[in-house]
């Protein structure tokens, strides 16, 4: 297709912040666009000046950034009213903002029904506010709402919205795909008709994923000329969400060779920046999110293993660490030697390829996945396991019991409230030590006891946080007494992240299990001395 440059305008603080169960703070919007601004990206929406306190906030003291520039959106004038006595126009030109987005209608089903207002006053409107804003603002940005709808509908009046946008002085006209209902073959004959009107250096694409096309779409568009493209960091937004730039940035650098205001430099933060408003938002990051997740590099056919340690091109597309991603060799039922011996390179563990422990090893992996253990999402469990087979697992500590209590108490007959307690009897250090702990819940309790027993000889441990704690039923057809399997998500303070897991019929057993297991790998991790024989 050859090199050419395509521009990022990032939609997360407006488009995203309207994400079913997403509420930005006027600090967390600072810090995503200054997240954004290093990762290279041309342009960063803000929002909309006088729609909501946060916004007002946020454009109240714009951060100071390197590369990209703050939008502000707003929306052509209202009908009756001139451009410059509109007062909502005027407001999203008083911030220090020197590019503006202005949405206007590009369909004439929208502008008869929503509007009900003349076809004629509606072109008006756009030419006036892109005009009136033009003389103000350094650029000029026209959103074309509901163009591909109004486009199939009536090609003339949704071509006559962008004429008038560009005649008022837009440097931008951009075509959204406002009800995410077109096709990528669509967006690519529509874009095309339009560059042949329009120069494809001022067409720019906004789709949304409702069927699931909103990054193919916005890629068809770029290769039918559009040089703009609008998203969202992993997609936010509204129903289903936006074009991912997650996705686009590196489809279009390293798959259609553009260049964009990402530095390869910058595509290499793009995991971090993926994950980092996953954090934010307080979100667990998609494992199978493209380019950027877990799973994106993750391999565990023994036959798939075999070849990518030949040559990793064989089963990846792209070399992980582009962006900023690692492969990942999963260990399962479906495991191979393959597979074990390239999981103990990346763990540190030596092992002659022909051990027969190895045998072992995957006996005792697929005859725990049978009864319902996991390892392929339990990677910290996994290590504990074929150290414990094949090296030297330091027995820092010993579980001889634990009881949980849980007790529900009425205060007036009406009020309830619930109370923890968990008991743990610990062989540790040559001694026994025996720790009563309250928590919100049982496995709260439990994991407040172990520590309180720990600390003292590890204290290490101080700083492991639990971060996610999930449940599945194994065997739901045996209703109360079904097998259950825990899968616990640690951090520490040097920010690694580790998963582990416990299989059993008890729920708090289960739990037990995956907390030791986060424990032990800790403390492995930490290189912690062995303690004494018990």
């Amino acid at each position: 297709m050859g090199f050419d440059r395509v521009y990022i305008y990032d939609t997360t603080l407006r488009d995203g912040a309207q994400t079913s169960g997403v509420d930005f703070s006027p600090q967390d919007k600072i810090s995503i666009a200054q997240e954004l601004d290093q990762l290279g990206v041309d342009y960063i929406e803000g929002g909309w000046p006088g729609a909501n306190p946060t916004d007002n906030s946020f454009f109240e003291s714009l951060p100071q950034l390197t590369t990209a520039r703050i939008s502000a959106f707003g929306m052509t004038r209202r009908s009756g009213h001139s451009a410059d006595n509109d007062p909502g126009l005027n407001a999203v030109m008083a911030t220090k903002a020197r590019v503006l987005c202005i949405v206007g209608k590009a369909s004439a089903y929208h502008v008869d029904v929503a509007l009900g207002i003349e076809r004629v006053e509606n072109l008006a409107m756009i030419k006036d506010s892109i005009a009136y804003a033009a003389s103000k603002m350094d650029e000029v940005i026209f959103d074309a709402e509901h163009f591909f709808d109004g486009f199939k509908a009536d090609p003339e009046f949704a071509l006559a919205c962008l004429n008038a946008a560009t005649e008022g002085g837009a440097r931008w006209v951009v075509l959204c795909d406002t009800n995410g209902g077109t096709l990528p073959f669509e967006i690519e004959a529509i874009v095309s008709q339009v560059c042949t009107i329009i120069p494809g250096p001022s067409i720019g694409i906004h789709c949304h994923d409702d069927t699931g096309n909103a990054v193919a779409n916005s890629l068809s568009a770029v290769r039918a000329g559009a040089r703009m493209v609008q998203g969202t960091i992993n997609g936010l937004g509204e129903r289903c969400g936006n074009a991912s730039l997650i996705s686009v940035i590196p489809s279009l650098m390293l798959k259609m060779g553009f260049e964009t205001g990402v530095s390869r430099a910058g595509l290499k933060t793009l995991r971090q920046v993926s994950v980092a408003l996953d954090e934010r938002l307080n979100r667990s990051p998609n494992r199978h999110r493209p380019y950027v997740g877990d799973s994106a590099f993750a391999h565990k056919g023994g036959l798939h293993v075999s070849a990518i340690q030949k040559d990793p091109r064989s089963y990846e597309h792209i070399p992980p660490e582009t962006v900023g991603n690692q492969r990942t060799i999963l260990v399962s039922d479906q495991a191979g030697r393959s597979n074990l011996l390239a999981k103990f390179q990346d763990i540190g563990l030596h092992v002659d390829a022909k051990d027969p422990r190895l045998d072992v090893l995957l006996d005792t992996i697929k005859l725990n996945e049978m009864q319902g253990y996991a390892y392929d999402g339990a990677e910290a469990s996994f290590e504990i396991l074929a150290r414990g087979l094949l090296a030297d697992v330091p027995k820092y500590f010993q579980c001889t019991s634990y009881r949980v209590l849980n007790e529900r108490r009425w205060l007036d007959g009406k009020t309830a409230i619930n109370l923890t307690e968990a008991t743990v009897k610990l062989a540790v250090d040559g001694g026994q030590v025996m720790t009563v702990a309250e928590g919100n819940g049982p496995v709260n309790a439990l994991d407040a006891a172990l520590r309180k027993a720990l600390l003292p000889l590890y204290p290490s441990l101080d700083d492991l946080r639990l971060v996610d704690y999930k449940v599945r039923i194994l065997t739901p057809g045996d209703a109360t007494a079904a097998i259950t399997r825990v899968i616990i998500e640690s951090t520490d303070g040097s920010g690694r992240h580790w998963s582990t897991l416990g299989v059993s019929a008890n729920v708090i057993d289960a739990s037990f299990n995956a907390l030791h297991d986060s424990i032990v790998f800790k403390l492995l991790r930490d290189g912690a001395l062995k303690s004494h024989e018990n």
